[in-house]
Order: C-alpha cells, then structure tokens, then sequence
C-alpha cells in the first residue's frame, strides 16, 4: 500500500485511522505479552483452566477457530484419524458459516462462559479467524452464508476452485486455492459486511484479538485484483482492521485496543512489509532458526540475533512451534519437550517478540505426536512448568529494560541479560555445563535461581556455575 494513502485511510466511528511503523527499530521498546495457544482445546475446558492459565503468566490465550466448519457424522472426537471417520483437526479450518460454534469447541453459550471466566483472571482472548476460504466440500457450505454474499457464484473468485500451482505467483497465491481450499472472493462487499458481523459478534463476548490464518494469501492493494469477479481493488485488509466500513458495518472497537496478528509465513515474493503496514506477522523463518539451533544445541547453528523479518522484532509474533509446524508434517515434533520448554525461556526472556506457546496434546510423545488424541481435552502440562512460569514472569518484571544476548563458545549455553535488572540462562544441550565466567550485565554478586535456587557467582562482570542439561535458570537482581 502507498504510505501516504495508508496514512489518510478513515474509519467511521473512531476517527482517522493512522498507519503504524512496524519496521523501524526503537530499542526502548518492550514486550511484555505472551499467548498460549490452546490448539483443540474446547471452551469448557479453556473455561476451567483459565485460573491455571493466568498464574502460569501468559497474558493471552487464542481458541482454534470457532465458527461453524466442516462437519462430518461422526467426526468431532480425535483430533487426526488416520481413516478420517472421527474427525481430523483440519476440520476447523474449512468454514462453512460466519457464526458462532462448532462440534470441537461448542456453543456460543459456552464461548460466553469462557470469556467470563477469561474477564475474571485478566486473560485477554484471542480468535483464530480463517476467512481466506471454506470447507472442501462447497455443498457443506451453508444457504445462510451463500444467500449473504450473493449466492455461490459470488463466493469465491473467479479461479478460486483452482489449486495454486506456484505460491510464490502473487496472482496464484491470492487468487487461486491454497491447499487446494476453495479461495474465498474477500472484495466481495457481502462477503466483508458478513464477516465484519461474525467479527463483531466476537467482539461483543469481550474478545480482544484475533490470529489471521492464511492471511498471506489475501491480497494487498499492489497485489492483482481479480477484475473478472468485479474486483476494483484489494480492500479486504482495510476493512478488516477498521480503516474503513462496508455497507454501513465497521470495526466494533477501536483497531489499536485489538491485539491482531497475521499467518503470513515467509517464502519469495511475500510482500512482508504491505501486511506489516496492517498488523504484526508471524516470524516463521525465526521459529525456524531456533528449532535448528535447538536440534543442533548450538547457537552459532543459525543466526538468532537477527529476527530474518523486514518488520521489527516488536511486531512480531514468535515460536519455537507452530500448530502447522507440529500437526501439518511434524516438522517440529521431533523435538522433545525439554527442548521445546528451553527455546520458550529463550523467546520468552527476550525484549522484543509476542511468543506464542503451542499446547501439544496430553500424553504425546515423539513416537506418539496425538497422544490421548482427544480433540476438547487440555494439553500437557508443558505450559504449567516452573521453567516456563519464571521465564513468563521474568518477562512482565522485565519491562523496560534492554536486552543482550550472548552464548558460550561451544554453543550450548545461551545468556539472556535484561540489563542490570535480570539474566536468564538457558543449557540447550544434553551435558552439564560448566559455566567458568561468561560475560553478563547484571552487577557482582551471589545469585539464586527462582526455580531450583540453584546458585551462580557474578565476579568482575562473569558470571559462574553449574547448568544441568536442557534446564534453564532465571536470576534477579534484588
């Protein structure tokens, strides 16, 4: 989008609506938020956990996808089956209406419920919203939604029932179907004011986010417009983060009290920097550094320091895992939790990132990867761990202080110093480490660690002790 017209975008009821910059770097900024993402968890279940939740310091907590989806007899009980008869977790990802409620996570009641219980522990809940396409099967589509965007013919684009061939073709990837779902006409002006109700709706149950799936494959304005569907230009983003209103309906809120964040997953051709203009991106290529650095337990195994986004690290938000990483072809699952909870205290320690926590399914193992293989259940209790408690408070009390970053010189200790406030040291690899003076920030003195008490030294600016493999250890200076 051309800055000057981004900066001059109106929406009416919360006046001019200004462009923020989200690739200058400003190293006074902090992070301080953190998401769980409670993949397949169902809302009762969100709804009981909550309290758990916000005392294990996460500030936010993203559903899987709500609205009504794909729904075959039958279906709704395993979150993958292997002869498809009980439900696969892609399910609820193939929408077939914009309202409220599905078999995996329930009703609209029991959403209300949940964010009742999310309003009294100050978690702040996010939605993962897929309007790029729907369901596979286009007769499981709803008369409700077709009649609302102007009937079939209108509901997709023109190519839309066409597998994208080449994703790095702009035209292909926003145009045609991505994973072979049919590609949703998203400037169809119905379509919009449809979708903008299902977002308000939402927003009146008190939901303060949503997460874009796919939102890399909606076009921005230098993208191709589809001119044979009636397209005049690529408005879909505008509207959605409330620059603007579609037949009478706009953005609820104000777009600034929303934490939104976009699946924008890296390759050739993304056009990073026009979505940033939107909302924070997800940094795939950084989740992918960091799992090869944990794989390799070796920090210098790729380049962490760099966020390998145009956007600045605090627009970003990141993993060690995704969903997508984790069920898609099980890129990440390979690594054990261990591993998993040491890239967690490394992102989360840090000054800049939103990191997001996948909740991998209860009783997974890395011959097992759906575990008890029950969608609606908890995960793990990887999320509850001490390690990770204390690395998500260490980042809330780290607030406003700044960051480096630094490792020993075979790798497998990496040092998180916050100033002179706080240091977070994290053992990536399967051997004790002895730490004989690794540079550090915080001042001179004796430290205990706020998980094991474990004690480390700090003399003339180096700091000393023993690191138990794949453990991590957060030290105060207080």
């Amino acid at each position: 989008m051309n800055k000057i017209l981004a900066l001059s975008l109106c929406v009416g009821i919360s006046g001019t609506v200004v462009a923020k910059d989200r690739v200058t770097h400003n190293p006074d900024v902090t992070n301080t938020e953190s998401i769980l993402h409670a993949w397949s968890w169902n809302f009762p279940t969100i709804a009981d956990n909550m309290r758990k939740i916000a005392e294990s310091g996460f500030t936010m907590v993203q559903t899987s996808p709500v609205q009504n989806c794909y729904e075959p007899a039958g279906s709704g009980k395993k979150i993958f089956d292997d002869n498809v008869t009980e439900g696969n977790w892609y399910y609820y990802y193939q929408p077939t209406d914009w309202k409220i409620g599905n078999n995996i996570l329930g009703t609209r009641d029991q959403m209300k419920q949940m964010m009742d219980s999310a309003a009294k522990y100050n978690v702040k809940v996010i939605v993962d919203v897929l309007p790029n396409h729907t369901a596979f099967d286009i007769d499981a589509v709803s008369d409700d939604f077709y009649k609302a965007v102007g009937g079939r013919d209108k509901m997709y684009h023109s190519n839309g029932l066409q597998p994208v061939e080449d994703y790095n073709d702009r035209l292909q990837c926003t145009l045609w179907g991505s994973g072979a779902l049919p590609d949703v006409n998203t400037e169809n002006k119905d379509f919009q004011k449809y979708y903008m109700q299902f977002v308000n709706d939402l927003l009146s149950l008190g939901v303060k986010g949503f997460r874009y799936d796919t939102a890399k494959h909606i076009g921005v304005h230098s993208d191709p417009v589809d001119s044979a569907s009636g397209v005049k230009e690529n408005d879909f983003w505008d509207v959605a983060t409330g620059r603007k209103s579609v037949k009478g309906v706009s953005l609820a809120v104000p777009y600034d009290s929303l934490f939104v964040y976009g699946e924008v997953l890296q390759d050739k051709n993304v056009k990073e920097k026009e979505y940033a203009e939107y909302m924070n991106l997800t940094a795939s290529a950084y989740g992918h550094a960091l799992r090869t650095v944990l794989d390799k337990a070796d920090f210098a195994a790729d380049s962490l320091l760099s966020w390998h986004h145009p956007a600045e690290g605090k627009k970003l938000v990141t993993w060690v895992e995704s969903h997508d990483t984790y069920a898609n072809e099980h890129e990440s699952a390979g690594l054990t939790d261990q591993q998993i909870r040491m890239g967690w205290v490394f992102l989360a320690s840090r000054q800049n990132g939103t990191p997001l926590f996948f909740s991998r399914p209860a009783g997974s193992t890395r011959e097992n990867f759906w575990g008890n293989n029950r969608v609606g259940a908890r995960g793990n209790d990887e999320f509850k761990h001490p390690e990770v408690v204390a690395a998500n408070k260490f980042r809330k009390d780290m607030s406003g202080t700044p960051e480096k970053v630094i490792s020993t010189d075979n790798g497998a200790v990496i040092e998180v110093s916050r100033g002179s406030s706080g240091v977070a040291l994290i053992n990536i690899s399967g051997q004790e480490q002895n730490l004989n003076g690794l540079e550090t920030t915080v001042p001179d003195g004796e430290y205990h660690d706020r998980v094991y008490n474990s004690i480390f030294t700090v003399k003339s600016g180096k700091i000393s002790g023993t690191l138990s493999p794949y453990t991590s250890y957060i030290l105060y200076n207080n």
